[in-house]
C-alpha cells in the first residue's frame, strides 16, 4: 500500500473543508476476478494536516490489482485517511460502476472525538 503524506494545514484554526474526487478507481472483485471501476469521493475538514495529492493519488493506484468489496475499501480508505490526518470530520463515499445491472455507493463517515471501533473482520 502507498504512503499517505501530508503537509501542515495552512489554516488550522478555521472549518474549512476540502473536496477530492478520484473518478479513475480501479480494483479487482474478489470473488469474479473482474475489474472494479468507480469514483471515490473524499470530503474532510481538516485539523493539523492536509493530504498531499500526489501521494493520494499513488494511493489509490494501489489498490488496482488488489481483490476487495466495495465496503471494505471504502472502509479501508476512511481508517486510512484518518489515521494520516487526524481530522475534524471525513466523509468516503466510495460510487462503484454498473456490474449486473447494479450499483453501489458506500459512504462512510468520521467525526473527531468518535471512537474508531473495531476495523476489519479477516
Amino acid at each position: 500500500m502507498a504512503e499517505l503524506e501530508t503537509f501542515p494545514n495552512p489554516y488550522p484554526g478555521r472549518d474549512y473543508s476540502i473536496a477530492i474526487d478520484c473518478p479513475e478507481w480501479t480494483a479487482v472483485c474478489p470473488k469474479t476476478g473482474q475489474p472494479d471501476f468507480g469514483t471515490i469521493r473524499l470530503r474532510y475538514t481538516p485539523e493539523e494536516r492536509c493530504v498531499e495529492l500526489k501521494s493520494l493519488k499513488l494511493y489509490m493506484f494501489s489498490f488496482r490489482n488488489q481483490g476487495i468489496f466495495h465496503e471494505a475499501v471504502t472502509n479501508q480508505i476512511l481508517e486510512d485517511l484518518v489515521a494520516a490526518l487526524e481530522p475534524r470530520k471525513l466523509e468516503v463515499v466510495g460510487d462503484f460502476n454498473v456490474r449486473g445491472g447494479i450499483t453501489t455507493v458506500v459512504t462512510a463517515h468520521y467525526k473527531q472525538g468518535d471512537p474508531m471501533r473495531a476495523g476489519r473482520k479477516d
